[in-house]
């Protein structure tokens, strides 16, 4: 990458498990100094797993790592003293330890004023569940997302991927990078704060405002779209592939693709509601059209028809199939130990800035970059900085 446009914002993670990390990765990979506070004695991350592990490595990319006591006067004194350099604050504590620690945004706006403060928590700042630990199941179930997930009358599912940490990672992320955008235009900083639950409410989307404009909870329907039918998965010869035909062009064009052309006029299927209605004994007839062909064949004809559909991929298929290949999402990083380490890459382009940001270097170790810091940015002595770790403040 030619330029990256995060490169003078400094941030300091105080962040643990996976969705704070998700939002200092994403700032390290376009260009950020994230600073990760790690405690002096090595505990491990709950998330993350062994420092060498591929998880580990995709998810603390791009950071550095300043071993740190922050339950003494003196580890306190130091990250004071690196926030009056930073432009960053990231921290995803209970309330009652971020002020125990004295890393509160009161506490830390006092010390920089200018100081984008960013906070991740279960269910946010206020009301009666903010001082409760979550984790991202819990929060997939009590967001309602569990209850549309599945198929009816089995039981509930969760999704197959950390969807609440993920996307308060992003929203977080977003809300960092607006801040820094205002502070730049007042020369003020702000407290930026989502949550897991907030962030995955967002996510159910129309699913939410369904229930705001009827009072009637959706329910779970497979892999059928909610009202928009016939749009899920149907079985081939030798696989499964997703349709999306709900238009009605695109369900005439579908008809004719799969030689059932008197669908059509079916009266039981004339438009979107009533298609929805029926949708069981739709699906049906669809069905025993679509296992006449293979995956492969029957995405060549649909392609043609101009119908959206994907083969049901697993993961390994879909990270060699010849899209995902000229995507180029797959990306490494040196290690100085193990050699090449496989990461996922960033989704985002920024052509201006030559595209895709690199991964300019793994996970650090435990405490890796403490010296540096202590000496390069804050100008200690090497007798100090001993001192500091006989005494465990770092």
């Amino acid at each position: 990458m030619s330029y990256l446009p995060l490169e003078k914002v400094v941030v300091l993670d105080l962040t643990r498990h996976r969705a704070g990390p998700v939002t200092s990765r994403l700032l390290g990979d376009f260009g950020a100094t994230v600073i990760k506070i790690d405690a002096p004695t090595d505990l491990g991350d709950s998330m993350g797993g062994s420092r060498e592990g591929f998880d580990y490595q995709n998810l603390h990319r791009n950071k550095m790592s300043l071993s740190l006591n922050l339950k003494t006067d003196e580890g306190r004194a130091v990250f004071y003293d690196l926030v009056r350099k930073a432009d960053v604050v990231l921290e995803n504590f209970r309330p009652e330890v971020k002020h125990r620690l004295g890393v509160n945004y009161e506490t830390i706006r006092e010390v920089n004023p200018r100081i984008v403060y960013g906070s991740i928590s279960g269910f946010g700042q206020t009301g009666p569940y903010r001082t409760r630990p979550a984790v991202d199941q819990t929060i997939q179930g009590m967001s309602g997302l569990m209850s549309v997930t599945g198929f009816p009358g089995q039981p509930p599912v969760r999704a197959g991927a950390a969807v609440a940490d993920i996307s308060a990672g992003m929203v977080l992320s977003q809300g960092v990078l607006m801040a820094l955008y205002h502070r730049e235009k007042t020369g003020e900083g702000q407290w930026v704060h989502t949550s897991l639950l907030e962030s995955l409410v967002s996510m159910l989307d129309f699913q939410v405002v369904r229930y705001l404009d009827s009072g009637e909870s959706p329910r779970a329907v497979g892999n059928d779209h909610p009202t928009l039918m016939p749009t899920g998965l149907f079985p081939t010869a030798d696989g499964h592939v997703n349709i999306a035909a709900a238009e009605e062009l695109k369900f005439k064009a579908l008809c004719e693709a799969l030689e059932i052309p008197e669908l059509v006029s079916d009266p039981l299927y004339a438009d979107t509601a009533l298609r929805s209605e029926n949708r069981t004994a739709l699906c049906d007839i669809l069905a025993r059209r679509t296992r006449v062909y293979s995956s492969e064949e029957l995405q060549r004809k649909l392609d043609a028809a101009g119908i959206p559909c994907g083969q049901l991929y697993t993961i390994g298929q879909m990270m060699e199939d010849a899209q995902m290949q000229s995507l180029r999402m797959a990306d490494e990083g040196q290690h100085p130990h193990l050699g090449a380490v496989p990461l996922l890459g960033q989704p985002l382009h920024l052509e201006g800035c030559g595209g895709r940001p690199p991964v300019r270097f793994t996970a650090p170790d435990h405490g890796e970059h403490t010296d540096q810091i202590l000496s390069e940015w804050l100008g200690m002595a090497r007798s100090d900085i001993q001192a500091f770790r006989e005494r465990g403040i770092i």
